[in-house]
């Protein structure tokens, strides 16, 4: 399975009271997540792959793998209509 990662150029992001801050510079975008999202984004960041991010939602909020597997897919997607993964 293939990395994904985080857009690497003009991104700036911050963890503000457990939720996530960001700003695509590029289209002057402000970009909120919960901590869910945090927790994936820092995964991203890091470069991660789809199975990695669903088995960390089952780890930290044990919830079933197809839930999770689902949120994921959900949160990629989003992510790719913006224009937020790296190529």
């Amino acid at each position: 399975m293939s990395e994904l990662r985080l857009r690497p150029d003009a991104l700036s992001w911050r963890e503000v009271d457990g939720e996530l801050v960001a700003i695509d510079t590029l289209t002057s975008t402000y970009l909120g997540a919960n901590p869910t999202g945090l927790l994936l984004w820092e995964a991203l960041a890091a470069g991660a792959t789809r199975d990695d991010l669903a088995s960390r939602l089952v780890e930290t909020y044990g919830i079933d793998r197809e839930r999770a597997e689902a949120d994921v897919d959900r949160f990629l997607e989003a992510l790719r209509t913006r224009g937020l993964l790296a190529a």
